[in-house]
């Protein structure tokens, strides 16, 4: 429980302490009138109140992500605790403030149009085609699998269920953001919260009463425990695995809908910075409750080898430990949030088209127009099978992450501060990324190359991006 501890302890300090000093560091500024004011229109861009904001986004951003993500993670082992802990605080809720701040001091701008006015137009019409497709990736994700459950729960046709759910994404994203999503949002988020509060107010009772001995990290649990380690290479897939909780290039996305939403800067830190830190806390309670119920490592690997999925680690935990309010607990971790985060990222996707095509959407002709092709798009690709979706959508996601940190790193460099706060992350990032891609398994979405010649190569690519970043910077300080 000391592992445990400190790492809750560790995140809730990082919010105060490195939250404070990255706000500042941006200079969140109250005087400046923000998007929410200056282009009201009703429909995404509408003031809410914070704490609306910070269960919207939280909701948004997490999902099944920091549940599944962290139970597969936790089969590392408890190694998996400092990827966590150090990633949450100074690489993803520094990405999710700054893709949020920056979009709040561009009109509200989607992901793309930033990167294209930091990075330049190349990488922005390469991060529209490649966001649009990851957010519609993400939607069909999270509709067929949440429709296999209700069918597997009511013994309903899947096809029915497909439909129904793609029925309610179109008109979550077609309604003003304040009909649907921030009326059952704080709701589902809130359900989240308590339910990864109770998992974990449970494992310190058993542990306090020795029902329950919790695994602590030390000197010989830092390596790989994956019971098939050649195939899940601890770096770096581990840091690809565990997104949602460290770092996630998904929350870049999502970041715009709630900048579009703020009334003041200074509601920045809690919405974005802090929403992440409490992603990072169920993440945490997650892969802690995942490596102990089973009773270590070990045995996790085993269980979910055999032939049980993420889904059914959740239902069995939470009947167990919580008994029928853990029942209601799992059906709305495994089929209600992941149905939240659909929709939200249909919408991130009809707004990003509608940024790239300078298309207006106050009016509701506009938005069909946009989203009729987007979920015609979707429900082509929900035809495909759940494990072909699910494969591509890791890589993807922190590719998105590494290009968000590039892009605040140059955001800071043309504004005469110090970067290095966002292009180490970034370097770091870019090496992982690359490095996945040549040494992961072909099934995996890698290459299988050698390890020593893609370790080294990923190193190398990091690096490289590093260099053409810094030459650019002067190139920039040059011509003005």
């Amino acid at each position: 429980m000391i592992t445990f501890s400190i790492a809750i302890l560790s995140l809730i300090l990082g919010y105060f302490i490195y939250g404070k000093f990255i706000e500042r560091f941006f200079g969140a500024d109250d005087s400046i009138i923000t998007p929410a004011i200056r282009l009201k229109d009703n429909v995404d861009f509408i003031v809410m109140p914070t704490w609306k904001m910070f269960m919207i986004q939280f909701l948004n951003i997490a999902g099944l992500g920091p549940i599944f993500g962290a139970i597969l993670g936790a089969m590392y082992g408890p190694i998996a605790y400092i990827w966590i802990v150090f990633g949450c605080i100074f690489m993803g809720a520094t990405h999710d403030y700054f893709s949020g701040m920056l979009s709040i001091r561009n009109n509200g701008s989607s992901f793309p149009e930033i990167v294209g006015k930091y990075l330049g137009p190349g990488f922005q019409n390469f991060l529209r085609i490649f966001t649009i497709l990851l957010l519609i990736l993400v939607g069909v994700a999270f509709v067929t699998g949440p429709a296999g459950l209700l069918k597997d729960l009511t013994g309903g046709g899947f096809n029915y269920w497909l439909y129904g759910i793609f029925a309610y994404y179109l008109i979550a994203t077609l309604l003003p953001i304040n009909k649907i999503i921030g009326k059952i949002y704080p709701v589902f988020g809130a359900a989240l919260l308590i339910m990864a509060i109770t998992i974990a107010g449970a494992m310190i009772f058993k542990s306090l009463d020795g029902s329950l001995i919790m695994n602590e990290l030390n000197f010989d649990q830092l390596k790989n425990l994956h019971s098939n380690p050649s195939q899940n290479i601890l770096y770096p897939m581990m840091f690809i695995v565990i997104s949602c909780g460290a770092i996630s290039g998904f929350h870049s996305t999502q970041s715009p809908l709630m900048a579009r939403c703020m009334k003041k800067e200074s509601y920045g830190k809690p919405v974005f910075f802090g929403a992440m830190i409490a992603e990072g806390i169920v993440a945490l309670i997650w892969a802690t409750a995942s490596m102990n119920f089973f009773g270590d490592t070990y045995a996790l690997n085993d269980t979910l080898m055999s032939g049980h999925n993420p889904a059914w680690v959740v239902n069995e935990i939470c009947n167990t430990w919580l008994g029928k309010i853990g029942a209601i607990f799992a059906i709305v971790g495994v089929i209600a949030c992941p149905i939240t985060t659909g929709d939200t990222a249909f919408r991130s996707a009809r707004l990003t088209i509608a940024d790239m095509l300078s298309v207006k959407q106050k009016s509701i002709k506009s938005r069909l127009l946009v989203s009729i092709p987007l979920f015609a798009v979707g429900f082509l690709l929900s035809q495909l099978e759940f494990s072909t979706i699910w494969k591509y959508l890791g890589l993807a996601n922190q590719i998105l992450s590494m290009t968000m940190l590039w892009t605040g790193a140059m955001y800071l460099a043309k504004n005469g501060q110090k970067h290095y706060i966002l292009s180490l992350p970034a370097v770091f990032m870019t090496a992982i990324c690359f490095t996945y891609l040549l040494v992961a398994p072909i099934k995996n979405g890698g290459l299988n190359i050698n390890i020593e010649i893609g370790y080294s190569l990923g190193a190398l690519i990091a690096l490289t991006a590093f260099s053409l970043f810094k030459l650019s910077i002067r190139k920039h300080f040059k011509t003005r």
